[in-house]
Formats: structure tokens, sequence, C-alpha cells
């Protein structure tokens, strides 16, 4: 999402770095790059007028005019007014309220309510540890009561049964009780998907809200979704009184017009951004970090809070003693190492989030097969037995041939990886060795700068 409004901001703030003063001329021009940047991306036009008119009037102000970097003055105001389009400030979640805390999820059909659920409970689970039940009122598609159950059970959640037969408010009922009596801290409800002009959805929509009474109530919107989600979130907020905004799919191919309309139309805060499928693929929405990520000014206190809570930290410190006592870096290390990745959304996830620079960015982006490659990679080490993946060496052309047709690949992926893995066995021995700044002069098109890890270049 915002790859291409990013790319294109990025050119409109680095035409103005280097310049020494800045000209009535010089801002309309920029302010006309940016005003087409966001109407491509499907920005709402009152949207869009409304914020080229403030930085207008910052930048025509002594703001810009007395500063001795006009080009990175103006480039602050355009990141200023990205955040406050955004919401200013993060919302977490509310739990001050007596237990379980109901939160409500509704939203348009296919926006992706049901697995947002199952996210959002994943996410309480590990991040806030909270005891979760989960219950959908779904009876127009009793598909989606069996998918809820199926994913509590992989995400650890409590489940409260329920039927397509039943009436969705007495559904509502026997999970509050259930809720109670499992001593749950938070109960999600979610909620059959349904077309703001449907009155009798609406209508049963508000019942299920009444008789909860929950103390959030999240509209769940499709990043890739058109201009009349937003019209659809302001409907549903005059139905339920919504208290945020969780957007899915926002790791697609969307323009990101979504994200930057519905919070300025709703004035209500974007709680939640989904970035993938897994369970575990929901980031908390900071508005003054995904600015910084428009502008391809990176995002790293999210990188950095990802490793923390993916990356194995046991993993991590076993590998550092193995390679302390001059123990090799085999190939299962280097499986961990791929999997580790895997787990953060693979190289393109992770790179989103550096300050490369949009051009930079956008090319190794636009790079989808990262995470397939890496999947294969993990397959052909998995092809191998023990003895081969502690001792590479030993890996000839019989044993290639066994591993690749294991793995369903061809010789030469076996090749390339065995080579990669060459490639990153030297640079742990530099590490364990001298230190980082070895390390990354280890590495592909690495001087001081670095680059990236062998075989992603």
């Amino acid at each position: 999402m915002f790859e291409n409004l990013s790319g294109r901001l990025s050119d409109a703030a680095r035409s103005l770095a280097g310049k020494g003063r800045l000209t009535e001329a010089n801002i309309k021009d920029t302010l006309r790059q940016v005003r087409l940047a966001l109407l491509e991306a499907d920005v709402a036009l009152p949207v869009v007028k409304s914020f080229i008119e403030r930085i207008r009037e910052r930048a025509l102000g002594e703001e810009v005019g007395k500063s001795l970097t006009p080009g990175q003055s103006l480039l602050k105001i355009i990141h200023a007014e990205l955040v406050r389009i955004l919401g200013s400030e993060s919302m977490p979640l509310d739990f001050r309220a007596q237990p379980p805390v109901v939160i409500m999820l509704a939203g348009l059909q296919g926006a992706g309510k049901t697995t947002t659920a199952a996210k959002l409970a994943k996410r309480l689970i590990d991040v806030d540890k909270k005891k979760v039940m989960l219950v959908s009122v779904d009876v127009h598609r009793p598909a989606a009561i069996l998918q809820l159950q199926t994913l509590a059970g992989e995400v650890g959640a409590l489940h409260c049964a329920s039927d397509a037969s039943e009436r969705p408010v007495l559904i509502v009922d026997r999970a509050l009780d259930e809720a109670r009596r499992s001593h749950a801290d938070v109960l999600i409800v979610d909620t059959a998907g349904r077309l703001h002009i449907d009155e009798a959805m609406m209508q049963e929509v508000a019942a299920v809200h009444e008789r909860a009474v929950p103390h959030e109530t999240l509209f769940v919107v499709d990043s890739m979704a058109g201009q009349d989600a937003v019209n659809a979130a302001t409907a549903f907020d005059q139905t339920l009184s919504l208290t945020g905004i969780v957007l899915t799919k926002a790791d697609g191919d969307a323009k990101g017009g979504v994200a930057l309309s519905v919070r300025e139309v709703t004035g209500k805060p974007i709680r939640f951004m989904g970035v993938g499928e897994k369970v575990d693929a929901l980031e908390a929405f900071h508005p003054d970090r995904m600015a910084s990520r428009i502008l391809g000014m990176g995002d790293v206190l999210t990188l950095v809070e990802e490793i923390e809570q993916k990356v194995s930290k046991d993993k991590t410190e076993k590998l550092a003693k193995k390679l302390k006592k001059g123990r090799g870096f085999d190939l299962a290390d280097l499986r961990d190492q791929l999997e580790q990745m895997m787990n953060m959304g693979g190289l393109a996830s992770m790179l989103e989030k550096l300050p490369l620079g949009g051009k930079v960015n956008s090319a190794a982006l636009q790079d989808a097969g990262n995470e397939q490659k890496i999947r294969r990679q993990v397959a052909i080490i998995n092809s191998m037995t023990p003895g081969e993946r502690r001792f590479p060496k030993i890996i000839n052309g019989s044993r290639k041939k066994r591993i690749a047709l294991g793995a369903g690949q061809q010789i030469q992926d076996v090749n390339r990886l065995l080579k990669q893995h060459l490639q990153m066995e030297k640079m742990m021995k530099k590490m364990s060795k001298g230190g980082t700044k070895k390390m990354m002069r280890g590495m592909p098109g690495g001087g001081p700068g670095g680059g990236m890890p062998p075989g992603f270049g």
C-alpha cells in the first residue's frame, strides 16, 4: 500500500531538498505534484483540498521563509499534515471496563472481519496478555461460524459456539454469559458483512450492538476498496457510534486513498492495519510512523518492535554461543534465519520499514517472489538429512539430485542455496572474530554501508 503515492511524494520532496530559497512558484509546483499524487491514490477530493490548503498557508508563512533549509522545512510541513490526516497520535484499545470487555467488529461484505477477529485475538493474547473469547453472530454465512471456530483454536482463544438457526441477539446473550463464567478478559463479536444501504441488515447489527453494549466498535475496511467504503464508514458510524477503524489487506496493491480519507471524513482513529494473511499479521497503527513510511523515511520503530516480538531470543542466543565456541554456521542455522525472516513478513516487509528512499524501496518491494524464494530454500534444507545440514561439504552430485527431487526444485536451486550458505558462514565467522564491521564488509555490496543478505541482492 502507498507504493505509488510514496514514490510521487518522495520525488516532490527531493526536488526541494537542495534549494536554499523557496519561491511562491517552487511551492506552487510542489503542491501541484502532491495534489496529483493524492488524487491518483484515490484520496477523497475534500480531503485533498483541505490538505493542500493547510500546507500552502504554512509554506507561504514565516515558517519556511525564515528557515535556513526551506526545502527540509516544507518536507516537515508535509509530514506534519500527513500525520494530522492520519490521526495525530496512535489510539490503543481501552480496557478500562468491567470484564469481559466487548469488542464488536462491523463492516462491508468481504472486508475481512472474521480473519481480523482472529488476528486481533492473537495480538491481545500475545502482546496484552489477555484471555480472549471469540463469537460469531454471522447467521447468514454458516461457513463464517466454522471459520472463526477453527481460527480460535489456531490462535489459542476461547470460542463460544453459535448456529445459523439462532437469533444474533440471543447468541450475544449466551456469549456474554460464557465469557463471564470462563473469566475471559475480552469478548470479540464478529458480525455479518452487510451493505450500508441494506436497511434490514443494518437494523440487525444495531440490535446486536444494543444488546452487546461493546466498549469498542471497530469498522473493518478493505484498503483496496474505493471511496464508497468511506461513505459506508460514515453510515455505520451513524448507526453504531464507531470507536475506531481497522484497515485490512494493506499489504496488497492498494492505492492508500481509503487510509488517508477514512480518518479525516469520519473523525474516527485508525487502530490497526492488517499486513498479511497470517494470524500475527496485524500492526498497531501509528500515524507519525505511517507518514514517515509514505514519505520514504522508513519506520524503524515498528521494525524494532517486530524483531522483539517475532524473533526467537533463545535461537539467537544459542547461535551466538555456538559461533563464540568456534562451531560453524550450518544449514539448520540458515533455516532458522530464513524462517524468522518469513515470520516478519519476508524481506519486502522489512525493506518497507527501512529509510532507504522511495526509489530503492519500490524496486525492492516489486520483487514479489521474495517470500516464495525463502519458502523454496527452507524446503530444500528440509529435504536434507541431519548429517547433510550439519556438514554441507558432504553433499555431492547424487545427494544434490536426491535433495532437489525431495524439495520439488532444480539442482541449480540446491547449488545456489549452498553457495548462499557458504557466503553467510564466512560472514558469521568474521562477525564472531571482529564484530559487525567485518560482517558488513563481508556482505555483497558491502563497504561501510553494508548490503543485503546473500541471495537477496
